[in-house]
């Protein structure tokens, strides 16, 4: 006869916790990649956005442009500029629209490597005018945010540094023209009045 034991060995404690270990770090790691995987999924909707509101920008500026160049004289060298630079944004905002940002990364590095001059004085020029921008916009934000409370005028509007300097200086010059007596001055330093009389 033969013995009825089980084919396995009951498991002991240290089997026990590496089965739990494994197990839970096989949980770990699809918790990881699920939450990975919809952080990139979630950037590529955010970057996709981003993208469609630059190509929405862009191509705000060239029917800007558009405008302009039908308000201006036709034929003139302005015009074909102006027309030539909307076009050339609209197909700009269109091939924004049109790629994915891996596409458009590879452009842009093909581009930097056939045209290294082109590429770094475009990005030089292009950090100037950010620069510019957020200097000004700064310049912008300040001029409204520290604006003093001016002096009101009669007419209940204010008045500008410029306007109330020269009030103040009027009622200085007045208050000091009030402040002389009406008979003849006499000096404080000779202790004579100017005809020569005390």
């Amino acid at each position: 006869m033969s013995d009825p034991t089980p084919n396995h060995k009951p498991q002991t404690t240290g089997e026990k916790i590496s089965a739990s270990a494994s197990e839970a770090a096989s949980t770990v790691s699809d918790k990881a990649r699920e939450t990975a995987s919809a952080a990139a999924s979630q950037a590529r909707q955010r970057a996709d956005g981003a993208k469609q509101g630059v190509a929405d920008e862009v191509s705000n500026v060239a029917s800007a442009l558009r405008t302009a160049a039908g308000e201006l004289r036709e034929g003139s060298p302005q015009e074909r500029t102006f027309g030539q630079i909307a076009e050339g944004l609209a197909d700009a905002s269109d091939s924004i629209r049109n790629k994915d940002l891996g596409e458009m990364a590879s452009d842009v590095s093909n581009f930097a490597r056939r045209n290294p001059l082109v590429f770094l004085g475009g990005a030089a020029l292009l950090g100037f005018a950010a620069s510019r921008f957020v200097k000004a916009s700064s310049h912008h934000e300040d001029a409204h945010t520290n604006m003093p409370d001016l002096p009101r005028s009669s007419t209940g509007m204010p008045r500008g540094p410029a306007s109330a300097s020269a009030s103040a200086s009027s009622t200085s010059a007045s208050t000091s023209a009030s402040a002389r007596p009406s008979s003849p001055a006499v000096s404080t330093t000779t202790g004579v009045s100017p005809k020569g009389t005390v």
